[in-house]
């Protein structure tokens, strides 16, 4: 496969505050962070509430400016915001994403519209790519409000995918849907993967959804990777005391009770101030004296040239 994105030393500083007489502080939401994506892959981005995920995606999609860094697709670099990037968004919320003024025919056919494509075809369009999705003719006729949260959320993609994008970036896309409904969304999304051949970058909090999507998966720890690896590796083996951490707290039956070094314990720190060194010494067991003064190299793990680790002991 070839490579469709290079992130190249991205950083988010998001200003806060500031005005007359005080100045502004400035919150690290992303800090040098380094990633591919290959054409067909699914490149998951995980860790907790605050580790950048979110801002990560956007910076991809173009919906926020890094402060630093490059993005590039086919090897050309993109500006900030260039609203010819080949990459669309799929939403957190199914519902709050979807104008309730508009009847769906319209929400899914509002990019040919922008690119000038006539009513006539970017209605045509729009009832062929709803049924790329499984919904019928005549939900192009009705309103977001008639329709169930996975419905919806099948209209977000049909949007998506309308305007045959090389990426999409899926922000928690199953998070505001019943469990019940997440396995149908899932393996839809799986389904335009392999029949349009499009890249993934999948944000989520749950493991069991990156392990059944993802070939590959990024962990996030307050701005920072952390660990990069391809999804066997990382769960069969992984090597960062974070991400062995957060696969411990996955939930198991019959495996008997997790080792107490396994366990996370504390909140994230404030991304207004991150610790210096590894910014995961404050709740890492295995921390030492190194890890507060030096910041790790995202390197190797041992004997595995294509997992790399962001940790001075790493396994």
């Amino acid at each position: 496969m070839t490579e469709l994105l290079r992130l190249d030393n991205i950083s988010v500083n998001i200003p806060l505050g500031g005005g007359f007489l005080k100045p502004k502080v400035w919150l690290q939401a992303v800090n040098d962070v380094s990633l591919t994506v290959l054409r067909g892959e699914t490149l998951a981005l995980v860790g907790e509430s605050g580790s950048g995920k979110s801002t990560l995606g956007y910076v991809v999609a173009g919906l926020r400016r890094q402060s630093e860094g490059t993005v590039s697709f086919h090897g050309a670099p993109v500006d900030g915001e260039d609203g010819k990037r080949p990459v669309q968004v799929i939403f957190q919320d199914p519902f709050s994403a979807l104008d309730p003024r508009m009847v769906v025919g319209e929400i899914v056919a509002e990019p040919l519209r922008l690119k000038g494509v006539p009513s006539e075809q970017r209605l045509a369009r729009a009832t062929e790519v709803l049924g790329q999705v499984g919904l019928p003719p005549e939900a192009a006729r009705r309103y977001p409000h008639q329709f169930s949260g996975g419905q919806r959320q099948r209209i977000a993609i049909a949007r998506a995918l309308i305007a045959e994008p090389e990426m999409i970036v899926a922000d928690e896309p199953l998070s505001a849907l019943d469990v019940s409904i997440q396995s149908q969304v899932l393996n839809l999304l799986d389904d335009i993967k392999q029949e349009h051949g499009i890249s993934y970058i999948f944000i989520s909090h749950d493991l069991g959804v990156v392990r059944h999507l993802a070939d590959r998966v990024a962990v996030l720890y307050l701005g920072r990777l952390m660990e990069v690896a391809s999804r066997d590796d990382l769960f069969v083996t992984p090597s960062h005391p974070y991400t062995q951490a957060l696969l411990a707290a996955v939930p198991r039956i019959g495996k008997g009770r997790r080792k107490k070094e396994q366990i996370l314990k504390g909140e994230i720190p404030s991304p207004l101030s991150p610790p210096s060194g590894c910014v995961f010494h404050t709740r890492c067991p295995r921390a030492e004296d190194i890890c507060r003064r030096e910041r790790p190299a995202l390197l190797p793990a041992p004997g595995r040239p294509t997992q790399l680790s962001a940790c001075h002991f790493k396994d």
